[in-house]
């Protein structure tokens, strides 16, 4: 038996050899224009990402929840730092505050106009993440998670990824919202949506995470 195993092995392999693959009589630029075309967004990544791999995306955002919850299980044992180390002298502080300021500014054009140009979601997260750790090496933990639990971005970030999987869930049954015209910053259907809960979600999930290390490992 192993030996037509091992010959069948051999003809694959020639196959591959001698046997070229078919080529598609597609242009270069028609299955970009064909995912625009059907998401009605210019940024065809997103189109991809929100409406023709919606399954992946969902489970991405799943997955980060996931780990963040882990980080909470993982540390729950674990004895807070007694002593925090920061940045304390003023050009390190106003350099840092400077770059959160442009990050969150930059967060927030990559939220609302992902679906018009590169960006999206979850970079518009990691933009916001990196504000809010930037912050985070200036200012004191107590006053950090203070404010995290006054306006309850905790609840915040749970909502957020409910509101994003049920709008995924009716996209996904076939309800769509009227696309628009191509190109205006109010298209695209529920895609503009879906970039502004993910991007909400990463970034309030990296608050949590950037709090937590600091409780338990410090942070220099």
């Amino acid at each position: 038996m192993k030996w037509v195993y091992i010959a069948a092995g051999i003809a694959l392999f020639i196959k591959m050899l001698l046997i070229p693959n078919p080529a598609l009589n597609l242009s270069d630029n028609s299955i970009v224009e064909l995912v625009v075309r059907d998401s009605g967004v210019p940024n065809a990544v997103s189109g991809i990402i929100f409406r023709n791999r919606l399954y992946d995306t969902i489970f991405e955002v799943v997955v980060f929840t996931i780990s963040i919850l882990g980080a909470y299980f993982l540390l729950a044992n674990e004895k807070p730092s007694t002593k925090i180390y920061q940045f304390t002298d003023q050009p390190s502080i106003v350099l840092a505050r400077l770059g959160a300021t442009i990050a969150a500014l930059v967060s927030i054009e990559l939220a609302i106009r992902g679906h018009l140009s590169p960006g999206g979601g979850f970079a518009a997260g990691v933009a916001g993440g990196t504000a809010i750790g930037l912050v985070a090496i200036t200012s004191p933990s107590e006053w950090m998670q203070a404010l995290y639990k006054r306006w309850h971005f905790a609840t915040w970030e749970k909502v957020s990824i409910l509101i994003f999987i049920g709008l995924a869930v009716i996209t996904l049954s076939g309800l769509e919202l009227p696309h628009g015209e191509l190109g205006a910053l109010v298209s695209g259907g529920v895609i503009p949506i879906l970039n502004i809960l993910v991007a909400a979600k990463v970034a309030l999930g990296s608050w949590a995470v950037i709090l937590l290390f600091i409780r338990y490992r410090g942070l220099l």
